[in-house]
Formats: C-alpha cells, structure tokens, sequence
C-alpha cells in the first residue's frame, strides 16, 4: 500500500535539505523563526509538482489530503478526465508538461492553469486566441518555455538560442503570462546544461518582472537541479509509485 503522505514529507525533506546544502536556505536558529503562518517548507525557494501521469484521481485526492495541490499531467485526454473528476476541490492546480499538438491546445487552454512546455510560436499563439475566445475565462495562462538543453532528438524543446524570441512572443499575448523556463536534461547531463538553463533563467528575470520559475529537476537529478536555481522541481514515482504503462 502506498503511503502518499510519507512519500511526500520523505520529498519535501529532501528538497529542504538541497536547498540548506546548496546555501539557498538559511537555517532556522532560536533567532530566526518562520513567518507568521508559515512553516519552514512554506518558506523553501522551490516548490514540488506533483507528476501524476497515469495516475487515478484517487491518488491525486489521496495527495491533495496530505498537503498538495499542484499536479503535473502529460497526456492530455487521461488529464481532462481526471480534472473532471476532481472539480469538488477547486484548490488544484494543474500543469501541462507534455508535449503539445497544435490541435490540442483548446483543451490545454481551458483546463489548465499552467503550462510548462510551449516550444513554438504557433502554439503560444493558438493558445492565447482560445483564451480570447473564451469570453467567460477571465484567468491568464501561466507560460513556461520549454528549452531542449541537452540537445536531444527525441525531446521537445526550443535552442537556447531561440528563447528570447519566443519569449518576446509569449510576452505580448494578452492572455498569457510569461513564468520562465523548462527543461528535461537527459540522464547524467554535465553541470554545464545546469549553468546554462540556470544563466538563461536570471537573464530572463531581467528581463521580464513576470518570470519566476526555473521548473528543472526530477527525483534523479533533484539536487543538482536545486542547486542551479531551480524554483519546482517535478516529482512522480517517488510520490505515488511506479507509472503505469500507457495502452
């Protein structure tokens, strides 16, 4: 039987303890308390998404009981499904992290509040007119630019070189807010792609006062990621198990 709480509080420590080590969090001493209302995890600079792929919504509930409410989803129709499902807690979050077909993006555009993996004009484009269109959705769409930093084949993702110009893009869509940047560096990447995305992200933050997130870091890279700036980190089978395969 899988222990969500467990899992979680076992991710939040160690996430506490990358940010201690890489010197992005002071220690509370008896002359440094929290914050009125805040723990010490509230005050941590990085947050966890919950990557719930595959999951079912009752694990999804089973997390937001314990303490979560942001969640990760890559496939679109399973997702739709499950936000339907869990409209009774109106506390979720949802982020988009797949991969994203022009042709999906009206559904993207209208349940999610977050998405992590634009890579194209095209797509930052069809996803503010959808928003436009919708003239009863009032709330802008979170907007996370998703940066191919290992120069992978097989991943999506646009060039370092090509982040500015998107981002200009995304900037100027009324309905969208642009939040930073997101990247999937392969296994064993070097420190140098950490550097890199690290870099792009404070020029970015110079740049436009709306950025504010550098989602970079899974469970087998989370204190490297950590240590280079990283602000969400998305964390999956360490919360609720192993994935299951998709038909």
């Amino acid at each position: 039987m899988i222990n969500i709480k467990n899992n979680l509080d076992k991710i939040k420590a160690q996430i506490q303890q990358a940010c201690l080590q890489s010197g992005r969090l002071i220690p509370l001493t008896g002359f440094a308390k929290p914050l009125s209302g805040q723990s010490l995890e509230q005050q941590s600079p990085v947050s966890l998404l919950a990557v719930s792929k595959t999951k079912p919504s009752a694990l999804v509930e089973q997390a937001h009981l314990a303490g979560q409410n942001n969640f990760g989803e890559n496939y679109l129709q399973e997702a739709v499904e499950k936000i339907a499902t869990l409209t009774h807690l109106p506390e979720l979050i949802w982020h988009f992290i797949g991969p994203i077909q022009s042709n999906k993006t009206k559904q993207i555009a209208n349940n999610f509040s977050w998405v992590h993996s634009v890579d194209r004009e095209k797509i930052a484009l069809r996803l503010n007119q959808h928003l436009e269109d919708d003239i009863c959705h009032n709330t802008p769409l979170n907007i996370c630019l998703q940066v191919n930093i290992s120069n992978e084949d097989s991943k999506s993702g646009i060039s370092i070189e090509q982040v500015f110009v998107l981002a200009k893009i995304v900037d100027n869509c009324d309905k969208l807010i642009l939040r930073g940047l997101m990247a999937v560096p392969e296994k064993k990447a070097p420190k140098a792609c950490y550097e890199i995305m690290q870099t792009l992200f404070i020029q970015l933050k110079e740049q436009y006062p709306s950025v504010d997130t550098l989602s970079l870091g899974m469970s087998n890279d989370l204190d490297k990621a950590v240590a280079h700036g990283s602000t969400m980190v998305r964390i999956g089978t360490a919360i609720f198990g192993a994935r299951e395969n998709k038909i």
